[in-house]
């Protein structure tokens, strides 16, 4: 068996590679389109080879501006391979290895993309259950299922309390309130994150991740009550597809209030009156009044997350 980064002379066996699978699809005119724009790259699609024939295929992408890939977007092994989630384990940790070598800080995560209620369908469930066991088995033992959430213009713009004032800020500003907002938080990543590297470091790699995103730094905005209390801090953002909700937060000491319902209303009226057709978000399914706001402001669930990532990454 032969694990390895493709060349440009791979490119039609990699596009014609096709795995009757219920998950994880990437379409070659897809493929295509983004490698062309450098979001996939032929060292970040890797394939296993046995007999001179592709039987497995993985997909790591990046943004264009993007050193090293962010994540792996695609993962299929042939069914008649006896045992796939050994071929794709190998495939994985060959893959990680590279990029670790190529001076990649983490490795990327695993985002495996499902239907609602994909449990229910037991060739999903299988499909999902062997890319589980091989993002364990390459060291991905974190973890989490979030919701992928999305609002159109037919939905209306959430109202608003008019409670909150929502001004900019300085980065020492913003990095100051990442850190409270940090604590006591019910994001998962952010808590292990907190347990890991403390509220200093994790303040500065999440406003990091937002200052890397698509979006504009000029959009971010402070909020604070009537009395000039700054109550937490919201986060416009975008993909490189959508608009996106981005970061939003409470400090811990004016939590309860549904302060989170303005902060989310904001975000939505910032982007909507900029014309956005499409407004993504996601939150872990355990982060219940986070959902609950989603659902509060329209939101609807369009798809489930599963994330796989390296622990303490």
């Amino acid at each position: 068996m032969l694990f390895r980064a493709t060349t440009e002379a791979d490119l039609e066996r990699v596009i014609n590679f096709t795995a009757e699978d219920p998950v994880g699809s990437i379409q070659a005119d897809r493929y295509l389109d983004e490698l062309g724009q450098g979001m996939y790259r032929p060292e970040w699609t890797w394939i296993a080879e046995a007999n001179q024939r592709v039987i497995g295929r993985a997909l790591w992408w990046g943004q264009a501006s993007s050193e090293h890939p962010v994540a792996l977007d695609c993962l299929h092994v042939e069914a008649s391979v006896p045992d796939r989630a050994a071929v794709a384990s190998g495939l994985l940790d060959a893959g990680m290895r590279a990029f670790a070598r190529q001076g990649a800080p983490r490795p990327p995560l695993y985002n495996l993309t499902l239907a609602n209620g994909w449990r229910d369908d037991p060739s999903v469930a299988s499909a999902v259950a062997w890319r589980r066991t091989a993002a364990l088995a390459a060291g991905l033992s974190d973890e989490v299922e979030r919701l992928r959430l999305e609002w159109t213009p037919e939905i209306g713009v959430p109202p608003t309390s008019g409670r909150l004032v929502f001004t900019e800020a300085t980065d020492e500003e913003f990095l100051d309130v990442f850190r409270r907002v940090a604590v006591g938080s019910l994001d998962d990543e952010t808590r292990r994150n907190l347990a890991v590297k403390g509220p200093d470091q994790t303040a500065k790699e999440e406003m990091s991740f937002y200052l890397d995103c698509p979006g504009e730094r000029s959009w971010w905005r402070l909020a604070r009550t009537s009395d000039g209390a700054v109550a937490g801090l919201a986060i416009p953002s975008a993909t490189p597809y959508n608009r996106n909700v981005g970061y939003l937060g409470v400090v811990p000491e004016l939590r309860g209030r549904r302060y989170i319902d303005d902060l989310l209303a904001e975000i939505t009226r910032f982007h909507a009156e900029h014309g956005a057709k499409l407004i993504t978000a996601t939150t872990d399914t355990t982060n219940v009044p986070m959902a609950m706001a989603f659902a509060r402001a329209g939101y609807r669930t369009a798809q489930i997350r599963l994330l796989y990532s390296a622990p303490g990454s």
